[in-house]
């Protein structure tokens, strides 16, 4: 779980290298990722297609899914019904890893859904600086500093609160890269996994110096205003060296988050309303050059003048 761009086919491919069984038909390499996103392609598509019915996507900064009522019980319901159905065709196995980052955004169905199917779950969430996601982001999809950042905090605020009731650990991209062995010992000793299978040449061969493409190692850049950036990533920092997680400094920065683009999105959304509305669209530019007209001919008079 976490925030794309953040290491998490390369830490997804690891774990399998270590044991982990992979869902069948893989998300083919692209240019994005030459070695592969290492996500199940039907996870993928179930997950668009849920987030598509309530107007998200993977690309969605809000936090509208995350709103009491978002989904209808019914509704709910059947979206657990999907996920259980998918989970009961992955490989029988002591232990399966599932990558597919849109779960951070319905992790509350995903994880009923396992339970259901006869899962125990637990979660590794991936670390990155946020200018190196951002810079990354920018790369593969043109997209703004500002949706970078954003992005970067709901995914991050939610894969940490909606984990705190499974067992979890915090990995840091880097660290994988600097010792990838280290990290892999930390994982199957924080959740309670044996990884001890793993084939090092084949890690090796896989996991080389030039996966990591943009690199920050400077202070965190504040784009909201707040220090929403700089003490969600200090927090996660501290996770991915095992020390004790200020969930507090998380709270406040997710419920500031929650409050205002809640009240921003109401805005653009009564915008984008009245900025479509009849009297909008009948009044262009060239309506003006009328009205002056009749005001001519009305001799600018009166309330004319």
């Amino acid at each position: 779980m976490g925030m794309p761009r953040s290491g998490t086919s390369a830490l997804t491919r690891i774990v399998s290298l270590c044991g982990a069984a992979l869902p069948a038909a893989m998300m083919g390499a692209d240019s994005g990722n030459a070695r592969g996103y290492w996500e199940p392609r039907k996870a993928l598509r179930l997950n668009h297609a849920i987030l598509h019915r309530r107007g998200s996507s993977t690309y969605d900064p809000s936090l509208r899914l995350q709103e009491d009522g978002a989904f209808g019980a019914a509704e709910k319901e059947a979206c657990i019904a999907e996920i259980a159905e998918y989970l009961d065709t992955l490989p029988e196995a002591p232990l399966v890893i599932i990558k597919d980052l849109q779960i951070t955004a319905l992790s509350d169905m995903w994880f009923e859904a396992a339970r259901l199917v006869g899962f125990d779950v637990a979660a590794v969430i991936a670390v990155r600086h946020p200018q190196e996601v951002a810079a990354s982001l920018g790369a593969l999809m043109h997209a703004t500093p500002e949706l970078a950042s954003a992005l970067w905090l709901k995914y991050n605020l939610l894969a940490e609160r909606q984990t705190r009731n499974v067992p979890r650990v915090f990995v840091d991209y880097a660290d994988v890269l600097d010792d990838w062995r280290q990290e892999v010992a930390r994982i199957s000793a924080s959740i309670g996994i044996d990884l001890s299978t793993h084939d090092g040449e084949l890690v090796e061969e896989f996991l080389t110096e030039d996966l990591r493409h943009q690199r920050h190692c400077g202070p965190v850049q504040e784009l909201f205003g707040a220090d929403w950036m700089s003490t969600v990533y200090g927090a996660l920092r501290v996770a991915t060296r095992d020390e004790p997680l200020d969930t507090s400094a998380l709270d406040r920065v997710f419920e500031a988050y929650r409050a205002s683009e809640l009240a921003f999105r109401k805005a653009f959304e009564d915008f984008h309303h009245h900025s479509n509305n009849m009297r909008v669209r009948i009044f262009r530019p060239f309506i003006w050059k009328l009205i002056e007209l009749i005001a001519i001919l009305k001799r600018r008079r009166g309330t004319w003048a």
